[in-house]
């Protein structure tokens, strides 16, 4: 957390032991599609809602009768294993971030942990594993926690790993929605699937400088979810036009204080590309260009994904990467600023410079 002490001596980052990298990416994503258009057909609200044009999403994907959120995640793991020099029997650590956590369908596992399950079907017998949820910032604290660890010497690697069957919650949503103020709008948003990133130690200087998060926790009745009632599966209730309010008004100075706390520089960083979370073509502008004029920078790319996959809950950085990495739109050495945003509300700034992980995907040289 970032504190008031005033103390600079406080203040200072101890340098860790080892850095850290991104050594592989992987995601999976289900083969259906479903367009916002034919989403919306099902809606009976007492006007029309352009979805569609609210939101900038066009499609998303949806789990079939033999995926939910533990095959994802399993796939997502076996597609990083892919692009990874490492076999699964090196793997030391693996963390799952899923905030839905379903398994056999639409039963939700709290224990055993779906980490164990995903150990298991890998094949990674020699690894630790846990479960943590954090919401839609659930990845990222996974890599937090990953990073300190690697960084202190105790494990040399660890895969993070996410799978998020939450189409459920738009489909028990699409009865209750009537106009756009409604409580399950955001809910159409929403789409399936699964993500998992390799870390391992750097030699050099680390690559992956992780500022830190926040929890503005008067906010935290803005965007709950729990299981529904009468029909399998979620539902969410978002109070949307407020908690994008509050994201825009408290990012820049929650921004800063990560930023200072921690000696990242950002006027002086030559920024390339920004990863914020993917909830809304609209909201990732407005809420991002409001953030960058406080802060004075102009970023050469805002990357947007949720026109494609929509909003995959703790998968959707990762997704985002991944995807873009494949369309070799990175070089190597360019900055990358993932900005997370969760129900909480949750903002959280982490800073990466890309590197040779562009040769195992291809890169723009």
């Amino acid at each position: 957390m970032v504190g008031n002490n005033n103390k600079k001596s406080e203040n200072k980052v101890k340098s860790p032991k080892h850095g850290c990298r991104f050594e592989s990416v992987g995601i999976k994503l289900p083969d259906k599609g479903l367009s916002t258009e034919d989403l919306m057909k099902a809606v009976t609200s007492w006007h029309k809602i352009d979805l569609e044009y609210l939101t900038g999403i066009k499609e998303r994907r949806l789990c079939s009768e033999n995926e939910d959120s533990y095959t994802l995640a399993v796939d997502a793991a076996k597609d990083c294993l892919k692009k990874s020099s490492y076999n699964v029997n090196d793997l030391e650590l693996i963390i799952c971030c899923s905030i839905s956590k379903f398994k056999d369908g639409l039963d939700f596992y709290y224990e055993p942990p779906l980490s164990v399950f995903i150990k298991e079907s890998i094949g990674a017998v020699k690894a630790m594993s846990f479960d943590i949820n954090n919401a839609c910032a659930g990845m990222f604290t996974g890599v937090y926690i990953a990073n300190n660890m690697i960084s202190s010497g105790a494990v040399k690697n660890a895969m993070v790993v996410s799978g998020e069957c939450i189409s459920s919650i738009s489909k028990n949503a699409i009865k209750h929605v009537k106009t756009i103020l409604s409580k399950q709008l955001a809910s159409l948003t929403l789409g399936d699937g699964g993500a998992a990133v390799i870390l391992e130690q750097e030699a050099d200087n680390s690559k992956l400088e992780l500022c830190n998060f926040v929890t503005l926790s008067k906010y935290c009745d803005l965007c709950i979810a729990k299981g529904a009632k009468g029909s399998p599966g979620a539902m969410m209730n978002t109070k949307h036009i407020k908690i994008h309010k509050v994201a825009v008004s408290d990012s820049p100075p929650v921004f800063e204080a990560i930023a200072n706390a921690s000696g990242l520089e950002i006027d002086k960083l030559e920024l390339d590309h920004i990863i914020p979370h993917q909830t809304s073509v609209r909201a990732i502008r407005s809420g991002t260009k409001h953030l960058l004029r406080h802060l004075g920078v102009s970023p050469k790319n805002i990357v947007i994904t949720v026109d494609r996959f929509a909003n995959t809950a703790s998968t959707t950085h990762f997704i985002a990467l991944y995807t873009l990495l494949n369309e070799k739109k990175f070089k190597k050495g360019e900055n990358i600023i993932f900005l997370v945003y969760a129900s909480g509300l949750v903002i959280g700034v982490i800073k990466y410079k890309m590197d040779e992980l562009v040769n195992k995907y291809g890169n723009s040289n």
